[in-house]
């Protein structure tokens, strides 16, 4: 397991279980490898937690092959995870300049293979945290991810920080996948009709609960519900009225409840909308029975 820095910014226990959701969804983005306190829980007390709540799944999302392999590994046996497969873009500079991007990649495609793996991801640009030398190996790796997702027949999950344009170009450039997600999506309502007008999905987390976070919340207004998903993107953003402790998946009811408030919907109506969705992109969770532990 990993530990993420500690936050210098007052309580950082897990906040308490909200109000279980009637209708059940899906946390389709969340990194279950990274401790996000000094009393770390178990990926199965999360899975527990979240079940109790109405979030009946998690996909497990990798960012390099460390975290690419235990997520395969362990949606192999856990019936409640999918597992999605990727170098980040930010780690794929640093394997490049050590000469290892190549094979790297030739491991994310096999395991991009495994019946539970679901979606390659999260790849893309990050212009935020990689600079103008790294640009050459986050293009050759986000090219790549796109061919291995066609090639397997999974989604793609998009990490897209400071390149919006970018990442549209490559899209269109390289031919996106038929289901292809904007994980955290960041934009705007321009971004959000671009999405729409491509068959994009549009994966929200805790930050469209945020009281600045306006550009997300026009965004939502924008996207057609036959596109939305959401996700924690845990242990980072956690919703109102947590944010700055860790997050989990059983916080979804928190960002769930948030946006059918702003969109003027019933809570019920739009999870089973998107839990609708979410199995449309990534399958249903029963589709691939598990290994034997």
């Amino acid at each position: 397991m990993r530990t993420r820095e500690p936050s210098d910014r007052g309580d950082q226990s897990y906040p308490p279980l909200p109000e279980a959701l009637v209708v059940p969804v899906y946390d389709n983005h969340t990194h279950l490898e990274i401790a996000d306190t000094a009393d770390p829980i178990d990926y199965h007390e999360h899975l527990d937690r979240a079940s109790a709540v109405g979030v009946r799944g998690v996909v497990q999302v990798g960012t390099d092959l460390e975290t690419s392999r235990w997520s395969a590994e362990q949606a192999a046996r856990e019936p409640r995870m999918l597992a999605a497969v990727a170098l980040h873009p930010n780690e794929a500079p640093e394997y490049a300049a050590a000469g290892g991007l190549d094979a790297a990649l030739a491991e994310i495609a096999e395991l991009a293979s495994w019946p539970r793996v679901r979606a390659v991801g999260e790849t893309g640009l990050d212009f935020y945290r990689t600079g103008d030398e790294g640009r050459e190996a986050q293009y050759r790796s986000f090219e790549a991810h796109i061919e291995i997702a066609k090639e397997n027949g999974i989604a793609l999950q998009i990490h897209d920080r400071d390149a919006h344009a970018e990442v549209i170009e490559t899209l269109k450039r390289v031919g996106a996948p038929e289901r292809t997600v904007f994980h955290c999506f960041s934009g705007d309502a321009e971004l959000a009709r671009i999405c729409t007008e491509n068959g994009w999905y549009m994966s929200f987390a805790g930050n469209v609960t945020f009281k600045n976070a306006h550009n997300l919340r026009e965004a939502l207004e924008t996207a057609p519900r036959a596109l939305l998903l959401v996700e924690t993107d845990a242990p980072y953003l956690t919703p109102m009225p947590f944010r700055g402790r860790p997050n989990a998946p059983y916080l979804i009811p928190h960002t769930l409840r948030a946006m059918a408030a702003h969109l003027g919907t019933d809570v019920s109506m739009l999870a089973a909308q998107i839990s609708s969705n979410t199995e449309l992109v990534y399958g249903r969770w029963e589709d691939e029975p598990v290994q034997a532990s």
